[in-house]
């Protein structure tokens, strides 16, 4: 479901970032008038977004009573990390979209912070009620972690000096599985684990004060990945066009590279300032290193 996660974290804070004026000119009747935008824009979308993914995830599934499901040693963990990533996200840019609304701080911090575990928690109940699947406490604790980074370092440090990121490609290896893994561009992004790669970035020159030799939008990344996925928790028998038998070895990926981090370029534009946070959630291609299969991968841009 990251793809999806993906789509509702930009979405939901396009229209609450880009209008203008900034929090210090801000009078009551301003704030209150953003905040019934932020709370009507938050649940139209929020609303849409589950009727969504009721369709392109739950519809081949009948309903179920509650249930709880263990999915921890599926898809090499990779869709563990996509839950951290998108209640992460979710989190930092809920907490910019309270910011512009004139909540307080501890608002921010605890209802924007949180609203990414809220609605990722609410996905998961969604999940419990599935015959397909079931509540995965795996997956909860991951949004738990995702929503911490961001909270924590909004109270702690006023910025996200450490940030998760996320980038996919199309990894070719849909069209085995597509009723898993997605039968078109819409549905892969949602469901193809092999083309998803998740990033933890870190911006040096954010942990100094003053000048330092790091430019303050470099970020040293470090990447997760996994390839060859074509089931769950292993692969279906394939053959290829001749009829003879088509495997792939399922292995994950780490990668070392740089980043862009866009939030510490200084724009005097509102508008671009806000959509520089958005972008934000994508790892750049830079020059990476890639071990897989026991070596070493140097790629010139990346992913």
């Amino acid at each position: 479901m990251t793809g999806f996660r993906i789509f509702f974290t930009c979405v939901i804070l396009l229209g609450f970032l880009l209008s203008g004026a900034s929090n210090d000119s801000l009078n009551q009747r301003q704030g209150i008038n953003r905040k019934l935008v932020l709370g009507v824009s938050a649940s139209a979308i929020g609303l849409g977004s589950l009727i969504y993914l009721n369709q392109a995830w739950y519809a081949g599934y009948r309903s179920d009573d509650f249930h709880f499901f263990n999915d921890n040693a599926e898809w090499l963990q990779v869709d563990k990390v996509g839950h951290a990533f998108s209640t992460y996200q979710t989190g930092r840019l809920m907490m910019e979209a309270f910011d512009w609304a004139g909540y307080s701080k501890k608002q921010k911090l605890f209802l924007g912070g949180a609203m990414g575990l809220y609605y990722m928690t609410l996905v998961e109940c969604m999940d419990g009620f599935s015959e397909g699947w079931g509540f995965s406490w795996g997956d909860e604790l991951a949004n738990v972690l995702g929503s911490a980074l961001a909270i924590s370092q909004e109270a702690a440090w006023g910025q996200q000096r450490v940030q998760l990121k996320f980038f996919y490609s199309n990894s070719g290896l849909a069209q085995y599985n597509a009723a898993l893994l997605g039968n078109n561009a819409y549905t892969r992004p949602l469901k193809d684990y092999n083309g998803q790669s998740y990033w933890l970035t870190v911006t040096p020159a954010t942990f100094f004060k003053g000048k330092t030799f790091f430019p303050k939008w470099l970020g040293i990344s470090f990447g997760y990945g996994a390839y060859g996925m074509i089931g769950a928790n292993q692969n279906p028998a394939m053959v290829d066009a001749n009829g003879d038998p088509l495997t792939y070895e399922r292995y994950r990926r780490y990668y070392l590279s740089f980043d862009l981090d866009l939030k510490q370029i200084k724009v005097r534009s509102k508008f671009l300032g806000a959509l520089f946070s958005v972008v934000n959630v994508l790892k750049f291609p830079c020059p990476t290193l890639e071990y897989s299969q026991g070596s070493f991968k140097m790629h010139t841009f990346y992913p």
